[in-house]
């Protein structure tokens, strides 16, 4: 029997129970749990042909397959470290993942449609990665280069094929896949050792690798599964988001161990998703504002999608109550969530019962319940904030990260000295002791003597017809930290100052923005669920226009 704690505990009662039943669909492939536990183990047992050993870290550049989650569940097995390596990186950033965190083998795939990951590889130098020792190519072939970066290439051989009898595992060949009883070896360290890396989205910082063990996901997913009522009937999960990603995994993770199917999605578009959502009759489906909003460009039918039960999302952008109260008449049971690769996705969810304006925040009740803690801290006095009075969201959960891959400073300076993680996010804590995400602290602006979030002025901008989006930052003019915007016209040769002067009639004096510039688009950064906006970049872009401005104003004196 399985060791509890360890990944593969989450899904062994369904696996016992009803081993042929459904837990993956894939381009119209069902995995039953019986095939995908026999994947998991093949995997495992290739992987340690391959030289890995407890301990080792292994990058994965895959898209979402099947092929992704039972590398994760091998390397569980054999107690290494999955590193997941965002498919939207260029070279730098894949160097750059690659090198910290150390990782031995890299897994990938060539050639897949929208992405040219042996261009990106091109553009990494061979000679940062000295600790690499092979790379495995999925769905390798006669064309499939003999090195890459200078390292032999090898064929990932245990690839799903629900006929197959016969598998490789780098050595000989095997008719059975090898017999699981053997988990039982794995000990309570293995339980809590790491078992994946993340990134951080390294909007404001560097990127950082979050380290997460195996009981920290396995007991995430439990809490998910049961709080958010996974198991009930009929309930079918669409993988929309990248599985490199907390957001992704942390939601399929959560169907495996509530024994709900799960549609993988190699890609996102909003055609192919409209299609599997109807389709697989989804009833979930978990992602950002920005997915959303192509699903509804593309879906005008008065309710496009009759199974939905749940669509938990996350805003990027400002209008995400606006959104809520047009779409949630169409059928779309909109709720926002919260998380973060520290303290993993899906770690709360607004409820059902709220009014859509409250429905539709950021934030909500913690799936651990009262495991979980959620505090409000004043970021001048230090005080812990009064219920509704807005501070830097602090979060106490048996499943937080276990700290950032070999940076014990950084570490430290993210926890409280009493455990707490401290979020970087503004928020407040609601009396029943839910909570509100409001805007990330570094994007908050303290104006007039108040915090303002920075999307209440960017809604009243996005809201004129000349303006198609905005965004909003704070710098320093004169001593004082005033308020600064860019946008992207939504009319040729707008007028700024007239825009300013409609703003000015419906905000404060000490919220209108000073400058309004136009651009084409808003610097960003990929992320695995999605873009989030540079505001660091956005910052400088302000100071060097003022910087301009100035030399114009001296030219001409």
């Amino acid at each position: 029997m399985l060791q509890a704690g360890t990944l593969y505990s989450i899904y062994q009662t369904h696996l016992q129970r009803a081993p042929t039943d459904t837990i993956l669909i894939e381009h119209d492939r069902a995995v039953s749990l019986e095939e995908f536990d026999r994947l998991c183990a093949r995997t495992a047992d290739w992987l340690a042909g391959q030289g890995i050993v407890p301990g080792d870290h292994v990058g994965v550049w895959v898209v979402n397959r099947v092929e992704w989650l039972a590398i994760l569940f091998g390397l569980a097995r054999l107690g290494a470290t999955l590193v997941a390596v965002n498919t939207r990186y260029r070279g730098h950033e894949l160097q750059y993942i690659l090198s910290n965190s150390q990782a031995s083998m890299l897994i990938l795939q060539l050639n897949l449609r929208k992405i040219d990951f042996a261009d990106v590889l091109d553009q990494v130098d061979p000679a940062s990665l000295p600790q690499l020792k092979k790379i495995a190519v999925i769905d390798a072939d006669n064309d499939t280069p003999s090195h890459l970066l200078g390292k032999p290439v090898v064929a990932f051989e245990p690839v799903f094929a629900a006929a197959a009898n016969v598998v490789h595992t780098g050595a000989a060949a095997q008719t059975t896949a090898p017999p699981i009883a053997d988990s039982e070896s794995l000990s309570a360290s293995v339980a809590d050792a790491p078992v994946v890396f993340f990134t951080t989205s390294g909007t404001t910082k560097g990127p950082k690798l979050v380290m997460h063990t195996q009981r920290n996901l396995s007991t995430h997913a439990g809490h998910v599964a049961q709080s958010f009522g996974f198991a009930a009937p009929g309930n079918v999960l669409l993988a929309a988001l990248p599985l490199c990603g907390v957001f992704g995994l942390n939601s399929v993770l959560a169907a495996i161990a509530a024994g709900m199917p799960v549609v993988l999605m190699d890609i996102f578009d909003a055609h192919t998703a409209s299609e599997l959502l109807r389709k697989h009759h989804v009833t979930h489906i978990f992602g950002s504002d920005e997915m959303l909003r192509r699903l509804i460009e593309i879906n005008t039918d008065d309710i496009p999608f009759p199974d939905l039960r749940l669509f938990g999302f996350a805003a990027f952008s400002p209008g995400l109550v606006e959104l809520a109260e047009n779409l949630i008449p169409r059928g779309f049971p909109i709720r926002g969530l919260y998380g973060s690769s520290e303290v993993n996705a899906l770690f709360s969810l607004q409820r059902a019962d709220l009014p859509i304006a409250q429905r539709a925040l950021g934030g909500g009740t913690p799936a651990g319940g009262a495991l979980a803690s959620v505090r409000a801290r004043d970021p001048d006095s230090g005080a812990i904030c009064a219920p509704g009075v807005a501070g830097e969201l602090e979060i106490h959960s048996p499943t937080r990260f276990t700290g950032y891959f070999n940076n014990p400073r950084a570490t430290s300076d993210a926890l409280t000295d009493d455990g707490f993680f401290k979020t970087g996010d503004l928020g407040y804590v609601r009396p029943d002791g839910s909570f509100v995400y409001q805007a990330r602290m570094g994007d908050t602006m303290r104006l007039g003597g108040f915090l303002v979030d920075p999307s209440e002025i960017e809604e009243v901008l996005a809201e004129l017809p000349e303006i198609a989006s905005a965004q909003v930052v704070g710098i320093e003019i004169e001593g004082r930290l005033r308020p600064v915007a860019f946008a992207i016209p939504a009319i040729a040769d707008p007028s700024a100052d007239a825009l300013l002067a409609q703003v000015a009639s419906e905000l404060a004096a000490f919220k209108v923005p000073v400058r309004l510039w136009f651009v084409q688009e808003f610097p960003a950064t990929a992320s695995a669920n999605g873009l989030k906006f540079q505001r660091t970049r956005l910052r400088d872009m302000a100071l060097e226009n003022l910087r301009k401005e100035q030399a114009v104003k001296h030219t001409h004196v």
